[in-house]
């Protein structure tokens, strides 16, 4: 299956939002988030996407078909000396395990070249296994993982500590 990482163009923003609605609907399992009185979880920085320097809406595209979307930017979520964050990572179900997330983190990650972060649920288990394997393989081990972080403003909505990756690929 050909994988292809685009920016998103302004004019496909209600697509990424579209987008961000079903991977925030998944997430809800985890971070035991509500939709608002319109029926919606809703994503105050998307707009930030199109209008801040150093932020980086990517769709995913599979065989020519929308599989997903990446949001990166360079506001660490955590204090830790960093250039750039996955803010947000999601696939769509039917291109989970063909190889396209794993493509499409690998991109992302040669298309920025720094100190990176990034944040998982711990309770989500797909994630956890998912982002052990291609953070290892694209690193080549060379990553610190801080399972539970111990800065409480980085839990998640449910209270939850988040786990953080953390990697420079300056080298790679």
């Amino acid at each position: 299956m050909k994988m292809e990482l685009t920016l998103a163009a302004a004019s496909e923003k209600e697509t990424l939002q579209n987008l961000l609605e079903k991977y925030l609907c998944e997430f809800s399992q985890w971070d035991k988030s509500d939709v608002d009185e319109q029926g919606l979880y809703g994503y105050p920085y998307l707009d930030c996407y199109f209008t801040e320097e150093n932020r980086w809406p990517y769709l995913i595209w599979a065989d020519g078909k929308l599989a997903g979307f990446i949001l990166v930017n360079d506001y660490p979520e955590v204090p830790e000396e960093t250039d750039f964050c996955l803010s947000e990572f999601f696939i769509l179900y039917k291109y989970r395990r063909c190889g396209i997330g794993k493509q499409a983190a690998f991109r992302v990650f040669d298309c920025h070249r720094g100190r990176w972060q990034l944040k998982r649920h711990p309770h989500n288990t797909g994630s956890v296994f998912f982002w052990n394997r291609v953070v290892d393989e694209y690193t080549g081990g060379n990553y610190t993982l801080i399972e539970g972080y111990p800065n409480r403003e980085v839990d998640y909505d449910d209270g939850t500590p988040a786990d953080v990756f953390l990697f420079d690929n300056q080298n790679i």
